[in-house]
């Protein structure tokens, strides 16, 4: 699905332009020949953390909830569902939570690794959430996302990245999921 397709798709354009005028390219980082893409300038800025969390939010507009994939995931969806005036699920790289947790454990281009949510006091079953994450690469870490929420009894409704790494086919991981990119390079 194209981001042309998301309901209530807000100005994308207008969003990336604001993330490219504030992303740094950081060159052989973390390792020779990668050409690092940086956006802790754009959530440092004030305006640029603005047109992101605004975005995303017409794009969650509907949610019960909205999940913030660890780390960055968590200041976009904290951010969102504050203006949608939501909850905010902190979905944790594995170890971070008490237990008792909910797990899905994915693979990885050396290894593997897991994701977890609280198995108690939080409600997920029959909850409608935009699952939400700094960037989209390979998709191994939305998928486990999403396949985590559902195997809680939640509905996942979207995606939504501020950076797509196209050449990495991400997406195709993800059908039928729509994503949504606000920036894609």
């Amino acid at each position: 699905m194209s981001d042309r397709d998301a309901p209530d798709v807000p100005d994308v354009t207008a969003v990336s332009g604001v993330i490219a005028s504030l992303l740094r390219e950081v060159p052989d980082f973390p390792e020779p020949g990668v050409q690092f893409k940086d956006l802790t300038p754009v959530l440092a800025d004030a305006a640029g953390l603005a047109a992101v969390s605004s975005a995303i939010a017409e794009l969650a507009r509907g949610a019960d909830l909205v999940a913030g994939v660890d780390a960055r995931g968590f200041l976009l969806g904290g951010a969102v569902a504050l203006s949608l005036g939501i909850g905010v699920l902190a979905v944790r790289k594995g170890g971070k939570l008490p237990p008792p947790v909910l797990s899905q454990t994915y693979s990885l281009e050396y290894g593997s690794a897991t994701l977890e949510v609280p198995a108690a006091g939080i409600e997920l079953a029959g909850r409608s959430i935009v699952v939400i994450d700094d960037v989209l690469a390979t998709g191994g870490t939305l998928a486990a996302t999403h396949r985590l929420l559902t195997e809680a009894g939640a509905t996942v409704t979207h995606a939504v990245v501020m950076l797509e790494l196209a050449d990495l086919g991400g997406r195709a991981a993800l059908e039928p999921l729509p994503v949504t990119s606000l920036y894609t390079v």
